[in-house]
């Protein structure tokens, strides 16, 4: 979950121009964000923190005890990240008394929320809620429980929305692929949500079109996936996907969007002209909502391995504020980059 081991080679292994990660730090320098890091305790964060800085790719608050980070980390130039030590900020006060309020409704007292306020997750959380900070990003040491649980609870869903959810950007192989016109697909949810309702599914849909066009630069052409083109099949499932379609249509209807549509259907012009001959989508989608968990986690592995796809995320999308999840696995590189596609949501 999060970012995941696959950002490793992806990230690596793509130069820093002319590329998908070149351009999207190239962005995120324009934007000059502040990104706030919550684990100074791990050596690869403070390191991605030094090289965010170094490469203006966002300004950096890093969490935890300067003293401490100094004296685990004698080779990293720290100069220019602002770090901050929950337990000991001016702000801290400020920050409990945000929590309290958030969290009254639900038994927590003041002391409760004084102390989990020390918490670095749930403090760059309050931070990013009070607006001190553009996004967040954690997760290398920590559960992924542990980071979207305060992003659950203080930041919440977008307006609108009424489900958190992820997107994987599918960078297709240097040889191309005749079904991809872009070079490059995106795919959700194959990384948060295990179930959706048609409700939910369609807010994926559309959290998932903003992604592409925002941070992949694509005009998105939306594929509500099934089993099912058309009504050519008659299940509950269907009938899920059939409903979520009806919904993002009535909320974005400028938005290219169709289904319900079977993989070859929205992929291979052949098949879509017979089987959905009239759907502008069908046939040259480049945005692939896939109806569950299992089906985007299975569809996006079977498009890296056998297909020679990079894939970039899983990318957290519908919280109020950007917030993302990174690998326990992660390396530095890896943090830069999720840094880089934050910024681009705090946009």
């Amino acid at each position: 979950m999060g970012f995941g081991e696959k950002l490793k080679s992806a990230f690596r292994e793509l130069a820093d121009s002319g590329t998908v990660v070149g351009d999207i730090k190239k962005k995120a320098i324009a934007l000059n964000k502040k990104i706030v890091l919550c684990e100074g305790e791990d050596s690869r964060v403070v390191k991605a923190a030094a090289e965010c800085v170094r490469d203006r790719i966002a300004r950096i608050v890093l969490l935890g005890n300067a003293e401490e980070i100094a004296g685990r980390n004698p080779d990293v130039n720290l100069e220019g990240i602002e770090i901050v030590d929950p337990a000991t900020s001016e702000k801290l006060g400020e920050y409990a008394k945000l929590l309290y309020e958030l969290r009254k409704a639900k038994g927590m007292t003041e002391e409760q929320a004084l102390e989990q306020a020390k918490d670095s997750t749930f403090f760059g959380a309050l931070m990013l809620k009070n607006g001190d900070v553009d996004g967040l990003v954690s997760g290398a040491c920590h559960s992924t429980a542990n980071t979207l649980r305060p992003g659950l609870q203080i930041i919440k869903t977008a307006p609108g929305v009424s489900a958190v959810s992820s997107f994987n950007l599918m960078v297709a192989p240097a040889c191309g692929n005749k079904y991809c016109e872009d070079n490059m697909l995106v795919f959700a949810d194959c990384g948060l949500n295990p179930t959706y309702t048609a409700e939910g599914l369609a807010d994926c849909a559309l959290a998932t079109a903003k992604s592409a066009q925002e941070i992949a630069g694509l005009t998105p052409r939306v594929a509500m996936l099934s089993f099912s083109t058309k009504g050519s099949a008659k299940h509950d499932l269907v009938t899920l996907v059939q409903e979520a379609t009806r919904i993002a249509k009535e909320k974005a209807p400028d938005l290219q969007l169709d289904g319900e549509l079977q993989f070859d259907a929205a992929l291979v012009p052949e098949v879509a002209k017979l089987k959905a001959p009239a759907s502008t989508v069908a046939g040259h989608a480049n945005v692939l909502i896939f109806p569950d968990l299992q089906a985007g986690n299975i569809g996006y592995k079977i498009a890296e391995r056998l297909g020679g796809f990079q894939a970039i995320g899983p990318i957290c999308q519908g919280f109020a504020k950007p917030l993302n999840d990174l690998s326990r696995g992660c390396k530095a590189e890896d943090i830069v980059c999720a840094v880089a596609i934050t910024a681009l949501q705090a946009k």
